[in-house]
């Protein structure tokens, strides 16, 4: 509330079972859906390969969120049809095509097999409504057509219908993702940073580091670009 990024803390003291874990999740999953939750055992300081001061301090990093906004390419439409080429052998799909559509135009594009994968682990499918990044090739649903409201396979409890989008497939939108503070210390405190958030063995970090990404972010709040969560 105050647009501080250092705030009170709160001990929440009692013994085992008593709900303390539950009320701090609670408490995240009131501040919004973007706001970390970072749970941390006293022997995990202790059995890490980094000092304890370094320790806590990721912790801390771990738990203030950073949502930045940011204007990007995509391709936004209605999905018409899906053909994946699948292989005789029985090996991963790697080509594919997909037409999209938005209530002026029709287009159909190239899948490669990321985006296949995509496809199939979010059982994207005719009818449904997704937005492509063009940097990336990240897919993302965003619901189901109205058009296809009395579909009986679109009836799911978790459904959620929106319109066809309108003029051109190609345009550019404000994109708002979250990350938190040590993720973008990791990234920016050695070439592998990024391949390091998957491995989970991070090391420490210098503190003209994490002094150069607090002066940005407070730069990129300034500008209007980012906020700080909660």
């Amino acid at each position: 509330q105050e647009e501080k990024i250092a705030g009170r803390a709160v001990l929440i003291a009692g013994q085992p079972g008593t709900g303390k874990t539950a009320i701090a999740m609670g408490m995240a999953k009131a501040l919004g859906e973007d706001t970390p939750f970072t749970m941390l055992a006293g022997s995990e300081i202790f059995s890490l390969e980094m000092s304890k001061t370094e320790a806590l301090t990721q912790a801390f990093r771990r738990s203030i969120g950073v949502r930045i906004r940011e204007e990007a390419e995509i391709i936004e439409g209605e999905v018409v049809e899906i053909e994946i080429e699948r292989p005789t052998s029985g090996q991963v799909a790697t080509f594919g095509k997909m037409t999209l559509k938005t209530t002026e135009m029709e287009t159909m594009y190239d899948l490669g097999q990321k985006m296949i994968e995509t496809i199939q682990k979010e059982s994207i499918s005719a009818g449904d409504i997704i937005t492509i990044d063009k940097s990336s090739g990240k897919i993302s649903l965003l619901g189901r057509s109205f058009a296809r409201s009395r579909d009986y396979d679109a009836m799911g409890p978790q459904t959620r219908f929106v319109q066809c989008p309108e003029g051109e497939l190609q345009k550019r939108k404000e994109v708002v993702h979250t990350v938190n503070l040590h993720e973008i210390d990791v990234i920016n405190s050695r070439q592998q940073g990024f391949l390091a958030l998957f491995a989970g063995d991070t090391g420490e970090i210098k503190g003209e580091v994490r002094e150069q990404i607090d002066a940005k972010v407070a730069e990129w709040r300034e500008e209007g670009k980012a906020d700080i969560v909660p």
